[in-house]
């Protein structure tokens, strides 16, 4: 399946990643009503971490065997069998963060329900990817995680 990768030479911790995110995960689309007037505010489901020297994006893996899904007390958390996706069904999730602490790669979190990565499911490539000035973000198949 393919799969969001960092290249963490290239990435300048602009955080544009985060912000085109957050705007397609917005009712509005809007990238100004995302970031200033929506209620509840969109959350970005990609994280910058490091500084100006080193940094890159972390976001879900979509893992073979995901701890998140096999963590999850409901049931909200699942992996496509055809698209591989892993995804939480908003409607079943309850909050409780057992997925946040069952991922091994701190991508998973909550405000009253759990998110995460999506891959901008039903797009050609993930707002993420498509808006990073120097390509340090990458879509292609990859190799299974965990």
């Amino acid at each position: 399946m393919k799969r969001v990768y960092a290249v963490e030479k290239l990435c300048l911790n602009c955080k544009l990643c985060e912000v085109y995110c957050k705007t397609a995960h917005s009712k509005s689309k809007d990238i100004i009503k995302a970031h200033k007037t929506e209620v509840p505010e969109p959350q970005t489901r990609i994280f910058v971490e490091g500084d100006n020297l080193l940094s890159f994006a972390a976001n879900c893996r979509h893992c073979e065997n995901p701890a998140c899904v096999e963590a999850c007390i409901t049931g909200a958390m699942t992996k496509d069998p055809i698209t591989g996706i892993v995804d939480n069904e908003k409607e079943r999730c309850v909050g409780c963060m057992t997925c946040v602490m069952a991922c091994p790669y701190g991508v998973v979190k909550a405000a009253d329900i759990a998110f995460k990565c999506d891959l901008c499911r039903g797009e050609d490539e993930p707002a993420c990817v498509k808006h990073c000035p120097n390509r340090a973000l990458i879509y292609i198949e990859g190799g299974s995680e965990r």
